[in-house]
């Protein structure tokens, strides 16, 4: 579990801007043809665990991939992260077969008294980051100087989805910048319970990431909401149409996904 700090004081510029089944990898049920789910290894989370999991058409291509989280991992959570930080990391490793999908691996980022901006995402959160990009790259990701500017280089427009805007002071070092979407709930007079935001560093997008406050989760959501797309990725990989999140009562699981995925 690591700590870290998420976004600046330029996210006031941003609000601006909008104003104008085992404990090993590779557990699963599958049948004979390679279809199935596979899950990897537990991290422990709060009172719980969580693991990422991908689920395989018959022709062993990735139509979704995920994160479950049991009800126990809601519980037991740190609190307020040391001076500087905003949150707690926590890393999913993902099973071997979602090898071909595109992601290196998943962070959960929980952050006990939200972030900036102010007003917005200030509210006990999870920001779960499904990388493309391995943890060396991460790593090289300072955010200062002139890693700076290669965190808000903005993307071609091809690579950014329709509405989206790559706001200036949202880098993050380990993460790069966030594009946010102004007609989110969030930015229009409602309250913050999910959104989807897409990850850049040198003008291409990195990751992918759900937004859920930990309030929405306890409520045992059963939701799927389209997502944004752009007309273009420069990394290769399946992406998302959809983003879900679910509570499976019977296994006394939350379930985070990127759903309808596509070849890109």
């Amino acid at each position: 579990m690591y700590h870290y700090n998420r976004f600046g004081a330029g996210w006031r510029m941003a609000l601006l801007l909008l104003s104008v089944l085992a404990l090993v990898p590779g557990r699963g049920m599958t049948s004979n043809d390679g279809a199935g789910v596979y899950e990897g290894p537990p991290t422990p989370i709060g009172q719980g665990q969580g693991r990422a999991f991908v689920i395989l058409a018959a022709d062993g291509t990735p139509t979704t991939i995920g994160i479950r989280l049991t009800e126990a991992a809601l519980d037991g959570l740190p609190g307020t992260p040391p001076p500087g930080a905003d949150g707690w990391e926590y890393v999913l490793p993902l099973p071997a077969q979602a090898a071909g999908s595109g992601y290196d691996h998943i962070g959960i980022d929980w952050d006990p008294q939200g972030h900036a901006p102010p007003g917005v995402y200030d509210r006990p959160h999870f920001d779960f980051h499904f990388y493309l990009i391995d943890a060396n790259a991460r790593n090289r990701i300072t955010a200062v100087g002139a890693d700076r500017e290669r965190a808000n280089k903005m993307p071609e427009a091809a690579f950014l989805p329709a509405g989206y805007l790559l706001p200036p002071g949202t880098e993050v070092p380990r993460m790069g910048a966030h594009a946010i979407d102004p007609a989110a709930d969030e930015f229009n007079h409602k309250p913050f319970a999910h959104s989807f935001i897409y990850g850049f560093y040198d003008g291409k997008m990195i990751f992918v990431e759900p937004m859920v406050t930990r309030a929405f989760l306890a409520s045992k959501p059963a939701i799927s909401t389209p997502v944004k797309l752009p007309e273009a990725y420069a990394l290769r990989g399946y992406y998302p149409t959809r983003y879900g999140i679910r509570y499976d009562a019977e296994r006394r699981q939350y379930d985070i996904t990127l759903d309808g995925l596509i070849s890109r």
